[in-house]
C-alpha cells in the first residue's frame, strides 16, 4: 500500500492511549487499530476530521504517501 498510517506516531508524540482516543473520537478500538495497523481500505473525512481533533493534528501528520518502485 503507498498510503502509511502514523497513527501510533501521533498518539506517542500526544500520550494517548488508543482506549482514550476511541473514546474521544467514538469509534471501536478494533477500528483504530485496523487503521493503525495500515489495513484499513478506506477512511471517512468524518472520521479523519475527530482523530485530527483529539489529537491537535492536521490529515498530513496522519497520512504518508510512500512511493513503491
Amino acid at each position: 500500500m503507498d498510503i502509511v498510517v502514523n497513527l501510533d506516531v501521533m498518539l506517542a508524540k500526544r500520550k494517548m492511549s488508543m482506549t482514550e482516543l476511541s473514546e474521544k473520537v467514538g469509534i471501536t478500538l478494533a477500528n483504530l487499530s485496523i487503521l493503525k495497523t495500515g489495513k484499513a481500505k478506506a477512511i471517512r473525512f468524518s472520521t479523519l476530521s475527530a482523530i485530527c481533533e483529539a489529537l491537535n493534528c492536521q490529515p498530513g501528520d496522519l497520512l504518508e504517501y510512500r512511493s513503491v518502485k
